[in-house]
C-alpha cells in the first residue's frame, strides 16, 4: 500500500464527479423553468452546469432579478431535485474504490460544490458516502466557481495548503476554479469532452481509470 509523505487531500467535487445526476438536473431545471414560461433547453443548461443558481437565474431568465424571486426559483428547482432523485443516482465508475483507496492511504477528503448545502447532505447520503469525507463544503455566501472560494474554504477547514489538494472535476468553471485556487486538478469526461478539459492535470473517462502513480504525479 503506499502511503503519503505529507499531509494531502482530494477535494471533489459533486454533481458529475461523484454522480452522474446531469439529467436530472436538466429535468428538475426544465419543469420549474417552462412552469414559470421561461425557455430552456439542452445548449442553455450546458452553459450553465457548474455554476451557482444565483449566477444562473439572470442569465437564463434574461434579465435582471430581484434576489427575492431568484431565492423563490432555486428553492423550487432544489425542492424537486431533493425529492425526485432517490432511486435514481449511483456512484460513478471507480467512484467508491477511490473513496476507500484515498481513506486507507491517509488522504484527508472533502466535498467541494456550488450545490446548495441541501443538496450535498441529500446526495452524500442517497450514495452512502458520507464516511469517506471529513467535511462538506459549499461557498453559501461566497462567490461560486469559477472562483476558487469553496476550494480555498475546503483546503482551510483541512488545515492544509493549496499545493496539499488536489481537485476533482468535470465542470468547465470548477477546472478554471482549481487553477484559482494553485490546486492540480483531475477531470473526468462525464459532461465535457476532452478536449474541453485542457486546463486539468489529467483527464480521464472514468475514475476506474485512474492509477496510484498519477495521484502521486500531482503532489
Amino acid at each position: 500500500m503506499v502511503t503519503m509523505s505529507f499531509p494531502r487531500a482530494i477535494l471533489w467535487d459533486m454533481d458529475g464527479v461523484l454522480a452522474d445526476t446531469t439529467q436530472l438536473h436538466f429535468e428538475t431545471w426544465e419543469h420549474v423553468l417552462t412552469n414559470l414560461g421561461i425557455p430552456f433547453d439542452r445548449e442553455k443548461f450546458h452553459y450553465i452546469y457548474g455554476l451557482k443558481n444565483h449566477d444562473l437565474l439572470p442569465y437564463l431568465a434574461g434579465k435582471p432579478l430581484d434576489p427575492q424571486r431568484i431565492e423563490w426559483i432555486s428553492d423550487q428547482k432544489e425542492t424537486v431535485f431533493r425529492q425526485t432523485l432517490t432511486g435514481r443516482i449511483f456512484p460513478l465508475p471507480g467512484v467508491l474504490e477511490w473513496l476507500k483507496r484515498f481513506q486507507s492511504m491517509g488522504y484527508k477528503q472533502a466535498v467541494a460544490s456550488s450545490a446548495p448545502p441541501e443538496n450535498v447532505e441529500v446526495v452524500v447520503d442517497e450514495l452512502g458516502i458520507r464516511k469517506y469525507f471529513d467535511t462538506l463544503v459549499t461557498p453559501g455566501d461566497l462567490p461560486g466557481k469559477p472562483d476558487p472560494a469553496v476550494f480555498l474554504l475546503a483546503a482551510s477547514r483541512l488545515g492544509l495548503r493549496s499545493n496539499q489538494c488536489v481537485v476533482i472535476e468535470d465542470s468547465i468553471p470548477g477546472l478554471e476554479a482549481a487553477r484559482h485556487a494553485g490546486m492540480r486538478c483531475i477531470a473526468v469526461t462525464t459532461t465535457n469532452p476532452p478536449e474541453a478539459l485542457t486546463q486539468a492535470d489529467i483527464v480521464v473517462e472514468t475514475m476506474a481509470q485512474l492509477t496510484v502513480e498519477q495521484i502521486e504525479s500531482l503532489f
